[in-house]
């Protein structure tokens, strides 16, 4: 009988209506509620500390330079920890965009934290503990281990908050970008309060670090809880939604997808019509037997595939899936290829100079302060461009044009580097403070606005994949930016001021009152806060090469 032999069809339909209304129940749970809000901006600080958690850790390593200068005199410190964070970082993050549909962007985060945190902990215990009770020294190359592998874990979770933040209104982009410079601004103040109140040079880099420790770990544990606020799962959950799609492969093998575990899912019909037609009808009735010739006709509505999943479970890798993957990526470029050539172009520039060349620009003045000073800088400006972003609302075109104007910042800071007789150009203190801030604060503004305008101009769907592609070109920005500061420290390396100032008489702030660091072969240099506070002040209106008399 007919209607015997296919009503394992009818049935199997009838199981397949339910999970289908079952799903479409769960992707619109919040379909008919308002739009919900973020109390007190809870979320918005939060998503400002999980940048600041992104960033401390490798700015920790920069601004503790004075340290590693100390202990490495004969090595570029930080070009080599920029060169290897920033090359490690970049592998991480294409690994990270080819597996953003493995692990979920929780565990993608708290890995990332985790090892953060593990590595802060083990550079601690072996500058202090191992150096002082075991009287085992550091090795230069340990060192840039440890900043490779800070480098891993700070890059996912930079391009995971990325690509979260992107499902969510523009302003929590927005947040985590604040959240990067602020922890700038804060390892910068923090590194000079502590050089300021402890004369021992490691015990004040040793306290620096647990600052930074601590500071982490308020910023992971304040993530998990608003990452089930009603405001996030709204919006993630309206991601969700959009990516639902109908699909049928009527040439594989039947098979019912099992919705609720959070994996890929098709449903695939495979039918034997006759020879003479190989065509599936549409019509309803889903099954209609219409003598001993006739075929079967299916009725294929909603069936539900989960395209990407952005919170939990994992996929199955494959190379059809790969070459659709591919082929989205494209799509959404050609739509933001501005903003992605944008934001290139801005974090190339920025990491030309900073913090490689900033930290080398010398002061017959300022001595070992100069360094941090710049870098404290760069920072603060830096934070001001993100805050003022939404002032601004320039086009992809805009955005280009003025980014391959700022390259001009380039040779305008090597002058500042070089002495005068090599370039016949005034240099003073506050120039060089001057372009530090310059490039601080265009990097602040133009580094935001492609990462904010860039997710908007795509659907809800793409929006997270958006933000992780616009990570990529900017890490390719800072991979090919720390190449060039690399390149030009070499160049520069014969010609830099510092004979310069040996060659006349200068009161440099922090040879006023040298001590001995008992816990270094080196001697270090320190001196009053009132002393710092007042040198500075009057080389703000004094040319840094004034001699003494």
């Amino acid at each position: 009988m007919p209607a015997a032999e296919d009503a394992p069809d009818f049935f199997e339909y009838a199981k397949l209506q339910e999970m289908r209304d079952r799903a479409r129940s769960r992707a619109g749970a919040f379909d008919g509620l308002s739009l919900p809000k973020d109390h007190y901006n809870l979320v918005y600080v939060a998503f400002i500390l999980g940048g600041i958690g992104c960033l401390i850790p490798y700015n920790s390593f920069i601004m503790a330079s004075d340290y590693f200068k100390t202990k490495f005199p004969e090595s570029p410190v930080v070009f080599d920890m920029s060169l290897v964070y920033i090359i490690t970082a970049l592998i991480t993050v294409l690994g990270n965009n080819l597996l953003v549909d493995v692990f979920s962007v929780n565990v993608r985060i708290k890995f990332g934290y985790f090892i953060s945190f593990l590595t802060l902990c083990f550079v601690v215990t072996l500058e202090v503990y191992a150096e002082l009770a075991l009287k085992v020294t550091s090795s230069y190359t340990t060192n840039l281990v440890a900043v490779a592998i800070i480098a891993i874990g700070c890059t996912i979770q930079q391009s995971s908050f990325y690509g979260y933040t992107s499902m969510l209104p523009p302003k929590y982009i927005h947040a985590v970008m604040v959240g990067e410079s602020l922890a700038g601004v804060l390892t910068s103040f923090s590194r000079i309060a502590t050089r300021f109140f402890i004369k021992d040079l490691r015990i004040s880099t040793t306290v620096f670090f647990m600052i930074s420790q601590f500071v982490l770990v308020l910023c992971c544990l304040l993530y998990p809880r608003i990452r089930m606020s009603d405001f996030i799962q709204f919006y993630v959950g309206r991601c969700k939604k959009s990516k639902t799609k109908i699909t049928l492969e009527p040439r594989e093998e039947a098979s019912l997808v099992e919705i609720f575990d959070s994996r890929y899912g098709v449903l695939k019909i495979q039918t034997s019509p006759p020879a003479t037609s190989n065509a599936l009808s549409f019509a309803n009735p889903m099954y209609e037997p219409n003598g001993p010739s006739a075929r079967q006709t299916y009725k294929v509505e909603d069936v539900l595939y989960v395209g990407r999943r952005t919170a939990g479970g994992s996929s199955r890798l494959n190379f059809p899936a790969l070459k659709e993957n591919l082929r989205t990526r494209w799509n959404i470029t050609r739509r933001i290829y501005p903003y992605m050539v944008s934001i290139f172009l801005v974090y190339f520039t920025t990491l030309c100079l900073y913090p490689g060349i900033s930290s080398e620009i010398h002061s017959c003045y300022m001595g070992h302060w100069m360094p941090m000073l710049m870098m404290i800088d760069f920072n603060s400006a830096d934070t001001i461009g993100k805050i003022v972003t939404f002032s601004f609302n320039w086009t992809g075109s805009r955005l280009l044009k003025l980014s391959l104007i700022r390259m001009l910042l380039i040779p305008a800071m090597l002058l500042s580097i070089l002495p005068p007789w090599h370039v016949g150009f005034p240099r003073s203190d506050m120039l060089s403070f001057a372009y530090s801030i310059v490039l601080g604060l265009s990097n602040g503004l133009m580094g935001s606005i492609p990462m904010i305008r860039a997710p908007s101009m795509l659907t809800w769907d793409q929006r997270e994949l958006a933000g992780n592609m616009m990570t990529l070109f900017y890490m390719w920005g800072l991979a090919t930016g720390s190449l060039g500061a690399y390149c030009i420290e070499k160049s520069i390396r014969p010609f830099k001021a510092e004979e310069y100032c040996n060659n006349y008489k200068y009161t440099r702030v922090d040879a006023m009152k040298p001590y001995r660091n008992f816990t270094t072969d080196a001697t270090t240099l320190s001196t009053t806060p009132s002393t710092i506070i007042t040198t500075i002040l009057s080389s703000l209106v004094m040319t840094n090469y004034t001699e003494s008399t």
